[in-house]
């Protein structure tokens, strides 16, 4: 029998923080989403990296990003930008940061589970 369930970011399972911004994460069944509200000044090599302990992101993501604008360099160099209305899709091996004085808010559909985690 199917079933129905339901959850809302007002009250996430879980928020993880770092400096400059945070993630809250909902799980449903077997799937773990992400809202991410990263603040102006935020960067990954130097606020996630830290309690990670990576030399570069090492997380796959799937997103969708709800407003502002980041910018993401892969290790092999390739780079652009992520802004409002973007679906975005990012392989492991990557550093990012915000661009401009809007917080970025993103939504991670594959990520989350094992973002900003030592």
């Amino acid at each position: 029998m199917a079933g129905l369930d339901s959850k809302n970011f007002d009250s996430p399972d879980e928020t993880r923080a770092f400096d400059n911004g945070q993630m809250q994460l909902i799980t449903l069944g077997t799937g773990t989403v992400g809202r991410s509200v990263f603040e102006p000044g935020w960067k990954w090599s130097e606020n996630v990296k830290p309690i990670v302990g990576t030399d570069s992101c090492q997380v796959a993501h799937f997103g969708y990003v709800i407003s502002g604008k980041m910018h993401i360099v892969m290790d092999d160099g390739t780079e652009g930008d992520a802004g409002s209305g973007d679906l975005v899709e990012i392989a492991p091996g990557h550093d990012a940061w915000i661009v401009g004085d809007e917080p970025c808010v993103m939504v991670d559909f594959q990520g989350a589970a094992n973002y900003a985690k030592k």
